[in-house]
């Protein structure tokens, strides 16, 4: 053992997980590996009993046997077809206005943000239904690459989302509390990019052209009929997880399993579920589930040698040192998180961050809820914010080569939604109970 000062073993684990992380090693090898290493130099061997507990203790908690069941559902409902029959039917609907295809885009992600959950599943299916649709008809590629990037990555925020039941325990926060805590700040960031297309199509016409009115010339009652058939099976999906969380019907590992089942309901109705489809489903289920188990593991082993270490003190106290008081604090720890978000995968920040920061929150005298929604709000961009940005890199791996859409041309075209992010996060700090009314009306 070394006798070294928490100030010492605080920087030397941070500086660790970001330089291992640049060098491309996998997060779960860097952080298990770091925590390992500084826990025996610090603690010894009785550095695996620490490990052990830590790991154990959080790696078996019941909230997190959500994480499969979502996965699951979100994947089995990819495959089942529901987004193309939503494009198809608001194609018709909305083609007609300049930006309208732009719209639908953003339309769809959130609806299938309500549904799926899972970012690689929600971006994908809309660059492979969306992008070919406005580029052939004349959209800047910028924009068709924005929109399906702010669209898809909707649905890590919108719940039922993997990252709030993974954020719920490391916070000790209901994941039912989440849940309901981020439906509005979604819908507000929805509607900021559904204000941004309509504006700026308006205002540059050449960017999206209007579809061709024989394309769109659809009877009024046959159209209808194409909305409500493809709007239902969603409000079906949701209303069985969301809605039997909100009423107190069942907690969220519960309603997950109902959701599994409905989505492979769906699929079967649709004629979409063979042995194929159910064999995918389950071994993109294993392979997903236990990347984040993974990372889960090595996190809460990092956490235990860092906390145990006392390094949570340092950083509290360095927090609370920050000019400008609570507020002052408050921003640092969103900057952190931005420029982590660079860096680092989602997961990695929720693990390693939160235990760090949560015990600071009742000092500063902000609500844990809201403190948490914001963090989460905040992670919207580390998926559109190079170089560690999924969505991006998802977006241009799904559009056909022949279209010639560039990484620049997407990264141009997430930047205005970027600062959309900012401006949401600006409006749920001025206006908190955009996050904190619905909880409040929860049953149970």
């Amino acid at each position: 053992m070394l006798d070294l000062s928490k100030e010492f073993i605080t920087v030397l684990m941070l500086a660790g997980v970001l330089g291992g992380v640049l060098t491309g090693f996998p997060l779960a090898l860097v952080i298990g590996s770091i925590g390992l290493i500084v826990g025996f130099l610090s603690f010894g061997p009785t550095v695996i009993d620490i490990l052990y507990l830590r790991i154990f203790g959080n790696v078996t908690n019941y909230s997190l046997l959500a994480v499969p069941l979502f996965i699951f559902m979100g994947i089995m409902l990819e495959k089942s077809g529901i987004a193309e029959r939503l494009f198809d039917a608001l194609y018709i609907w909305l083609g007609g206005l300049k930006g309208g295809l732009a719209l639908t885009t953003v339309l769809i992600g959130t609806i299938m943000a309500a549904c799926v959950g899972i970012i690689g599943a929600s971006v994908t299916m809309l660059a492979i239904v969306a992008i070919p649709a406005m580029l052939r008809r004349g959209y800047d590629k910028g924009l068709a690459g924005g929109v399906v990037c702010a669209g898809g990555t909707l649905g890590i925020l919108i719940p039922p989302s993997i990252m709030l039941v993974v954020y719920g325990p490391m916070a000790l926060i209901s994941v039912g509390k989440l849940f309901m805590a981020a439906f509005i700040p979604g819908f507000v960031l929805s509607a900021l990019y559904c204000v941004y297309v309509l504006v700026r199509c308006h205002l540059q016409p050449n960017l999206a052209p209007t579809v061709p009115i024989e394309e769109r010339q659809v009877p009024f009652v046959k159209k209808t009929i194409m909305l409500v058939t493809s709007l239902v099976p969603p409000a079906v999906l949701v209303f069985s997880v969301l809605g039997v969380i909100f009423f107190g019907i069942a907690p969220p590992t519960e309603a997950a399993a109902v959701g599994a089942l409905v989505a492979t309901l769906l699929a079967l109705a649709y004629r979409k579920l063979n042995f194929a489809v159910l064999r995918d489903t389950a071994r993109d289920t294993l392979k997903l589930s236990s990347a984040v188990l993974l990372i889960a593991a090595a996190s809460f082993a990092f956490t235990g040698v860092f906390l145990n270490s006392g390094c949570g003190t340092v950083v509290k106290e360095f927090i609370l040192a920050t000019p400008g008081g609570p507020w002052g604090a408050f921003l640092m720890i969103m900057f952190v998180c931005f420029i982590l978000g660079m860096f680092i995968d989602w997961m990695g920040i929720i693990f390693i961050i939160v235990p760090i920061v949560t015990p600071v929150v009742p000092a500063l005298g902000f609500d844990p809820l809201w403190f948490a929604m914001m963090i989460c709000v905040n992670l919207q961009m580390s998926f559109m914010t190079p170089p560690f940005a999924y969505a991006i890199f998802f977006t241009r791996a799904a559009v056909p080569a022949e279209l010639g859409m560039t990484t620049g041309d997407i990264i141009k075209g997430v930047i205005p939604f970027v600062i959309l992010i900012v401006v949401g996060l600006v409006l749920c700090g001025i206006f908190p109970q955009l996050i904190l009314w619905l909880p409040s009306q929860m049953i149970g």
